[in-house]
């Protein structure tokens, strides 16, 4: 077996790791890095449980390699620091079961910072790229546009 080393900037960090060059994303992250945040789902990038920020956009990180994120900044769940949209989902009961949670979360902190005027439909769109089974999407979605509407008003 092979190993490459690449250092990734992971959460602001600069993690040099050896890795096979067929490796996902998720399973370096989590096997190698130890940050279990990014859940394994589908492995196919139908659920979005493994949902990760890359350069400030969501990213599947069962769809991407582990060496393809080299150069780039990573985001994961345990990297956000009291990201406004991590209250929101408290606040709004934005979650059941949890395991799908820090992959809608990772999608909605991007959500919230690419287009900070989101319209519902913009809302909606984003949320289809995640799955959860338990809950239903309104408390997501109230979740987000609570964080847009505070943005809002204080700028």
């Amino acid at each position: 077996m092979s190993l490459v080393t690449v250092i990734l900037d992971v959460n602001g960090e600069q993690r040099e790791v050896s890795i096979r060059s067929s490796e996902t994303l998720l399973n370096v992250l989590r096997g190698k890095l130890g940050l279990t945040g990014a859940k394994p789902g589908c492995l196919n990038g139908d659920c979005g449980a493994c949902t990760v920020n890359i350069d400030g956009w969501p990213m599947k990180s069962c769809l991407m390699l582990g060496v393809e994120a080299a150069n780039k900044q990573i985001t994961t769940i345990e990297g956000l620091k009291n990201a406004p949209i991590q209250q929101a989902f408290i606040e709004s009961f934005a979650f059941q079961c949890g395991y799908c949670t820090p992959g809608f979360i990772m999608n909605c902190h991007s959500l919230i910072q690419k287009h900070p005027n989101a319209t519902d439909q913009v809302i909606q769109e984003w949320l289809e790229s995640n799955i959860c089974r338990c809950t239903g999407y309104q408390e997501i979605e109230m979740a987000v546009k609570s964080v847009l509407e505070m943005k809002g008003s204080s700028e």
